[in-house]
């Protein structure tokens, strides 16, 4: 039990580093679109690499922000039993719903991915439009290690109902 609850430690400062990122690369778009809005409609002049990075910036923001938004239980589900099932209840249908469901599809995307983002890197991909940005293989690169993060924090959640079911855990 002394592994799990370190395990639960790691994997939330892990997860708190990705959403810091991702905090930061939300100011960034911020600024990236403000930008792209002044000189678009102001200045009558449009850029095609900034409106590139404008889907990138909004990519690695909704990739990196899962696991995150996952630790802090911020995903969109239908609540109108689960708030009021037990704790016990709430963390065996978390396993469950972790074994089944996250963990094999979090492997599934970071083995799929694989060799598309190792062929990305291969052929130097970069935008087929032209003025584009030209590394679309580091945003491709993004998908696997999202989902190693989401993967983590499934088995922080597999931890945590663990814990829970073993009365380990107040919550």
């Amino acid at each position: 039990m002394k592994f799990l609850k370190k395990y639960l430690d790691l994997s939330g400062k892990l997860a708190s580093y990705s959403g810091k990122a991702v905090a930061w690369t939300a100011g960034l778009l911020v600024l990236v679109v403000s930008y792209d809005v002044i000189t678009r409609y102001f200045l009558k002049n449009s850029s095609v690499a900034v409106q590139e990075l404008e889907w990138h910036l909004f990519a690695i923001m909704f990739l990196l922000g899962a696991a995150y938004t996952l630790r802090d239980d911020g995903h969109v589900r239908v609540d109108l039993f689960y708030s009021r099932f037990s704790p016990k209840t709430q963390a065996i249908i978390n396993l469950t719903g972790t074994l089944l469901f996250l963990i094999p599809f979090s492997i599934m995307v970071i083995y799929t991915s694989y060799g598309f983002v190792m062929n990305s890197f291969a052929i130097g991909e970069k935008s087929p439009d032209p003025g584009g940005l030209p590394a679309r293989y580091i945003l491709k690169a993004v998908i696997p290690v999202s989902f190693i993060l989401l993967l983590i924090e499934a088995f922080a959640i597999v931890s945590k109902s663990i814990l829970i079911l073993a009365n380990k855990s107040e919550n």
